[in-house]
């Protein structure tokens, strides 16, 4: 029988094993929308919006309305996982992983009964649902971002693989698409969804801590169902606001003063908050205007031709999977200086900043080459569009949550994840003029739009540099220090 020692690695693995199937299979299936509005086309929803024109002497119909309806069923529940985001992470940092995750799984199971029981006649139900499943899943990757924090040295390469798990879960949406055409309905497909509530259940409450898990993580901390003793951790709320990790045998010793930790204010008005805002945000919008017109851009380059149409959207669902293969180099490169001697007088926080460098620019050289590949108006060439656009999301939103745990406190990971969410999904409603204006004055041709939105991706290169810079000059005042010692 194993002992409690063993059982707590055990335990370890699996909660690492069953977090990454929980992302994979539900956590971002809403971006798996272009499937799913194939589904709903032909199901008729939204169909009363299609009207018969007279083009050339010809009656055709026009559906320009049906996309425009489609596009904002998305933009509102894309911009409701991130703008939710923020009072979600308070919610998480306040009371815990247990009520966040209670919380989650209502919102995505009530959604995937809405979606369900919907029909053509009941389009607008739509609306709430996708919101709901959207908002739901961030709560599943935010709940099970913090197992990192169980593998020390791994921490960031486990939040990226986490992060790709939830892109690479949009294809969810394309298992539904055929399995549709194979003749399984929308009903069962989505009540299975919903009947999976009770795994989660069994998860949070079997595999996952009731308050949140520590960094660094004491001696003997354990969690879930355990053995003997249990050394958790209690999290405190001091008078200023700020959450302490209190243990009675904590591994730093009585005599080491504990470390003054920023406050959240200071956090928020700091030039990294601030510029890892502005890196987020620009591809955020590039990436999120991309997946909402998808279905009208393949219309557009095929001509109507419906095979075409969902062959092209069964690759792009495809390629989604892949995102839980990407991201992990993302983690990889950030997390490559671990066990490595650091520079004299460097700090582990200083080492994982000058290793992220290389991650945030290589992601906005990714964003650069997607949009441009997205400006051409060439069918075959979506194919790489399409492999760009994977590569990118899962090294975004990984090296996103990754440089939040590595430049802030932990007490205030889930505020600052939530608040720097939030904030981008107002950026992110710009999706939606942006696609008025292609229908409308542009008559249907977003090359435009495109080339303007790859000059503002150009704007994430800034967030590299500067911390670049500021490592620099750390290094700078360590060699001064060291040289005014040798001197004196």
């Amino acid at each position: 029988m194993l002992n409690c020692e063993g059982n707590s690695v055990v335990r370890r693995w699996l909660t690492l094993v069953t977090g990454l199937v929980e992302c994979l299979c539900f956590a971002g299936a809403v971006f798996g929308w272009a499937s799913l509005v194939f589904v709903l086309k032909t199901e008729g929803y939204f169909s009363s919006l299609c009207v018969n024109v007279t083009v050339n002497g010809t009656e055709v119909l026009d559906c320009s309305g049906q996309d425009e309806q489609f596009s904002l069923v998305f933009t509102i529940a894309s911009f409701m996982n991130n703008f939710l985001t923020l009072p979600n992470g308070f919610l998480f940092d306040r009371f815990g992983t247990t009520v966040a995750r209670l919380f989650g799984i209502f919102l995505y199971t009530t959604g995937t009964l809405l979606v369900a029981f919907s029909s053509s006649a009941l389009s607008m139900v739509l609306f709430p649902a996708l919101s709901f499943i959207a908002v739901g899943g961030i709560l599943f990757l935010m709940t099970n971002m913090q197992v990192g924090n169980l593998f020390g040295s791994h921490r960031s390469t486990i939040i990226t693989l986490y992060n790709g798990a939830f892109d690479s879960s949009s294809a969810i949406f394309l298992v539904i698409k055929v399995l549709f055409e194979s003749g399984v309905s929308l009903l069962a497909s989505f009540l299975c969804l919903s009947a999976c509530g009770i795994i989660h259940l069994l998860r949070t409450f079997l595999l996952l801590p009731r308050d949140r898990i520590p960094h660094p993580l004491p001696d003997d901390y354990t969690y879930g169902m355990t053995c003997g003793k249990s050394k958790t951790v209690s999290l405190k709320r001091t008078a200023n606001g700020v959450v302490s990790e209190d243990n009675a045998e904590q591994m730093l010793s009585k005599e080491s003063p504990p470390k003054e930790e920023k406050s959240f204010r200071e956090c928020v008005l700091s030039r990294f908050f601030l510029l890892q805002l502005m890196w987020l945000s620009v591809m955020q919008l590039r990436h999120y205007l991309f997946i909402g017109t998808l279905n009208p851009m393949l219309q557009r380059l095929t001509q109507g031709e419906a095979s075409l149409v969902s062959q092209y959207t069964n690759a792009f669902a495809v390629t989604q999977l892949c995102g839980i293969l990407c991201a992990p180099w993302n983690g990889l490169i950030i997390d490559r200086h671990k066990g490595k001697p650091r520079a004299s007088g460097e700090s582990e926080q200083e080492a994982d900043l000058r290793s992220s460098v290389l991650s945030l620019a290589l992601t906005a050289l990714q964003c650069v080459l997607f949009s441009v590949c997205t400006s051409i108006p060439l069918l075959p060439l979506q194919y790489l569009t399409f492999i760009l656009q994977v590569l990118n999301r899962s090294f975004l939103y990984g090296g996103n949550a990754a440089f939040i745990s590595i430049a802030f406190p932990s007490c205030h990971f889930g505020k600052l994840y939530g608040l720097i969410m939030a904030l981008s999904a107002v950026v992110a409603l710009l999706q939606y003029p942006c696609f008025a204006l292609v229908k409308g004055y542009l008559g249907g041709d977003p090359l435009y739009v495109n080339v303007a939105l790859t000059l503002l991706s150009l704007l994430a290169f800034i967030h590299p540099l500067s911390v670049y810079l500021y490592c620099r000059g750390l290094a700078s005042q360590r060699a001064k220090s060291r040289d005014a010692v040798a001197t004196s």
